[in-house]
């Protein structure tokens, strides 16, 4: 079976509304003491990765990334720019469209366990990347980087995969005539 490599318009357009709400629910933050806010923004990517699949998933992401590279105000607390980045919670940002390739690859995979094994391993790269860029831009230690990077966000970062991962799945379900792998 060969894989079409052009996106429909019908693509295209789930597309730009997963970078939609990814823009709508980083904006529900909570500041932190150390500057990384707690965001809605990874249980967005998980859902776009859900939805759409590895690589309309990624393609999501990045356009989400380049939007708010240009300027406009979609990364939490209505920033953009390309100092965001390259900034402390630059490492979060660009590794979504890495998240949701992996947590596609997960959906798309038809055996058992692999979706909970991609989740985390899409989730891991999140926390990742964000620790090493944090490490980088704030000349931190690793074990600073894990106190205001991941310490705190590992119990809401358990549950938002596992709601996202609940809607998406049933979302998903519901909407697999629409959506073309």
């Amino acid at each position: 079976m060969r894989r079409e490599s052009r996106l429909s318009v019908t693509d295209v357009c789930y597309i730009a509304i997963m970078a939609a709400v990814t823009a709508v629910l980083a904006q529900i933050a909570i500041p932190m003491p150390m500057g990384v806010p707690m965001t809605m923004q990874t249980f967005a990517v998980t859902l776009c990765g859900i939805l759409l699949g590895s690589r309309k998933g990624a393609v999501s992401m990045v356009i989400y990334l380049l939007i708010g590279t240009a300027g406009v105000p979609v990364f939490s607390a209505f920033t953009g720019g390309v100092q965001c980045l390259v900034g402390p919670t630059g490492g979060f940002l660009v590794s979504f469209p890495v998240m949701a390739y992996l947590i596609g690859l997960g959906v798309e995979w038809k055996k058992k366990g692999a979706f909970l094994i991609f989740l985390l391993l899409g989730t891991a790269f999140n926390y990742v990347a964000g620790v090493l860029f944090f490490v980088v831009t704030m000349d931190s230690t690793v074990w600073a980087a894990l106190t205001a990077c991941v310490l705190p966000f590992l119990p809401t970062a358990v549950l938002k995969a596992v709601l996202a991962s609940i809607f998406g799945l049933q979302l998903r379900k519901r909407l697999q005539p629409f959506l073309l792998y």
